[in-house]
């Protein structure tokens, strides 16, 4: 009698940790971000060395989760968002799903492109493949393997991104997670 009772606890004990893993994991893939927790715009309060508005944005080559190869300058004519974040940054899954909800209501419209540069050096391509698969991600996952373009970048907290312009100019540095308002007000700001 002992064994069963024993056995039915384990049994349960199993079901409860695995359905408050399911809810834990799908409240951190629909986390909302609170106004508090929105990212603020460094390119105004930044010293006058490294990136700043009105500057070209270095350019990089890297290689995508896919496989294809992306150069930023291919992409000049276009508005482009460069997110900088990694599998296992709260703020960054936060972030996520508004990403990928502006790229498919927005982007394609207003022509924008969103690359967003996992720093693998800090993750595991097997993890960045399964959270793209998780989150649904249809945009580009460019891959930082060595940290180099974080680093020209300036990227010393994640999520960081930069809103270029057609011409291949820094218009915003937004430290922390934006929302779709967000990426439609700063796209909206800028030729």
């Amino acid at each position: 009698m002992t064994k069963k009772i024993f056995g039915l606890l384990l049994v349960a004990s199993l079901v409860v940790i695995i359905i408050v893993t399911m809810v834990r994991n799908n409240l951190d893939r629909e986390s909302s971000i609170d106004n508090e927790q929105l990212g603020t715009d460094m390119i105004g309060i930044a010293a006058d060395e490294g990136l700043q508005r009105g500057k070209m944005a270095p350019d990089f080559t890297l290689t995508t989760l896919d496989g294809e190869t992306v150069k930023l300058s291919d992409f000049q004519g276009k508005k482009v968002i460069v997110n900088f974040w990694a599998s296992w940054c709260p703020p960054c899954k936060a972030e996520m799903p508004h990403m990928q909800r502006y790229y498919q209501e927005f982007a394609q419209d207003e022509q924008v492109e969103i690359l967003a540069i996992n720093l693998t050096s800090g993750d595991k391509v097997e993890k960045v493949e399964k959270f793209v698969r998780d989150y649904e991600l249809t945009f580009p996952i460019p891959l930082d393997k060595d940290g180099k373009v974080g680093k020209t970048y300036e990227v010393l907290t994640i999520p960081t991104s930069y809103i270029i312009d057609t011409k291949g100019l820094i218009q915003h540095k937004i430290v922390g997670p934006m929302d779709e308002k967000m990426m439609k007000d700063f796209i909206f700001q800028i030729e």
